[in-house]
């Protein structure tokens, strides 16, 4: 109870923002990379031992990596249970929608290899495409519909009603940044075959994968300059109480040309974000290139990182902004759990987090070493 004392409400509401974004960076490096290789598993594998192999670069590990959306999703449903009525309500189609894109990777992988007929495995090599496109593609689009903000509204006894639509999130920002969600991803993936596989179809991962990491960061700063120039931001315009109670009611908010880049200015080492978004991808192209395959990874990852983290510095204090009254808008210090609840929820992190990263790394030692055709033709050493 001591430390609970010592961690104040507004300190448990910064800690429990910053764990959403590593969760959020946990899993679209970890995961992000699965669902790249599906991407490129139609493209990238000439005949089916070469798509077998980049099959099994991900098959032992592609389980695991899906807990990070899952203690995403945990995470948002305990810390900010406003921020989780939103999404999962307002944006239930699109959830809906990667659901299935989520459902069909499974189902491929177990399903593709129980028949030897050409358009039999073909279809789910394309039904692995879309396992990894679907999701990807509407995450992205997902972000860039909460930079311009979502169209609900709070009742006075806080009851949320969200007046969008499924088609209203397809506008083009919004696909903008889906895209680069897609390349971001397929970068990743890329990088990961880089290190798994050898041969021609490491050759046509390096390849594409360079190609991908140059056009994820030329997209994300046309993206950031259409954010900059076209698209309003929120800014609290009331006094703001750190340790008040979770009620968005209690300010005042209003849209802003610009505000998105106020950070920048009023926190300058806020730029490193977006700096690493963009150097990370370009060295990670030309560490591909140079068949430098391991460091290509780890600066793919650090782009990624870049990318959300530019996300997050560009939206504190905001979480999701709402385009029907900007005060009915979620910030870091009006829409969390109650102070008791942070508190035991972070106790439960330092404790599994942990756990859950210590297994990962040994999963990872126990599973390396690359795939080759020769292990698929033998049948041996492979699951898929």
């Amino acid at each position: 109870m001591i430390l609970h004392t010592l961690l104040d409400y507004d300190t448990l509401r910064v800690i429990w923002w910053v764990l959403l974004g590593v969760l959020l960076i946990g899993f679209a490096v970890m995961d992000g990379f699965d669902l790249g290789t599906g991407m490129l598993l139609p493209f990238l594998g000439k005949n089916d031992v070469e798509r077998r192999v980049i099959i099994n670069a991900v098959g032992p590990t592609w389980e695991g990596n899906q807990v990070w959306l899952i203690l995403g999703g945990g995470a948002i449903f305990a810390a900010w249970p406003q921020l989780y009525a939103v999404s999962f309500s307002g944006f239930y189609l699109a959830m809906f929608v990667i659901l299935i894109g989520l459902i069909l990777r499974p189902v491929a992988f177990k399903y593709r290899s129980k028949n030897e007929s050409r358009a039999w495995r073909n279809g789910w090599d394309w039904a692995l495409f879309a396992g990894g496109f679907i999701p990807t593609l509407i995450c992205g689009v997902a972000l860039g519909n909460v930079l311009q903000g979502v169209p609900f509204r709070l009742t006075p006894e806080l009851f949320i009603h969200y007046d969008g639509s499924f088609f209203g999130l397809l506008n083009p920002f919004a696909i903008l940044t889906g895209l680069v969600s897609v390349a971001m991803l397929t970068m990743h993936g890329a990088a990961w075959l880089g290190i798994k596989t050898e041969g021609a179809v490491a050759q046509r991962a390096r390849t594409v994968g360079s190609i991908a990491a140059i056009l994820t960061a030329v997209l994300f700063v046309l993206a950031g300059v259409v954010l900059w120039k076209f698209v309003d931001g929120y800014a609290i315009t009331s006094a703001v109480n750190t340790t008040g109670p979770s009620n968005p009611l209690f300010k005042t908010a209003a849209h802003m040309p610009g505000a998105w880049m106020a950070n920048y200015s009023k926190y300058p080492w806020t730029m490193a974000a977006p700096v690493l978004g963009i150097v990370g991808c370009i060295i990670a192209a030309v560490l591909m290139r140079a068949r430098k395959e391991g460091w290509a990874m780890i600066f793919s990852g650090l782009g990624i990182a870049g990318i959300i983290l530019t996300v997050g510095a560009s939206m504190f204090p905001v979480i999701l902004p709402s385009t029907v009254d900007p005060r009915f808008s979620l910030t870091v210090w009006d829409s969390s759990s109650s102070h008791m609840t942070l508190f035991i929820m972070l106790v439960c992190t330092v404790i599994f987090l942990p756990i859950i990263l210590a297994y990962t790394t040994w999963v990872y030692r126990v599973l390396w070493g690359k795939v080759d055709e020769k292990q698929i033709r033998e049948g041996s050493g492979h699951a898929y």
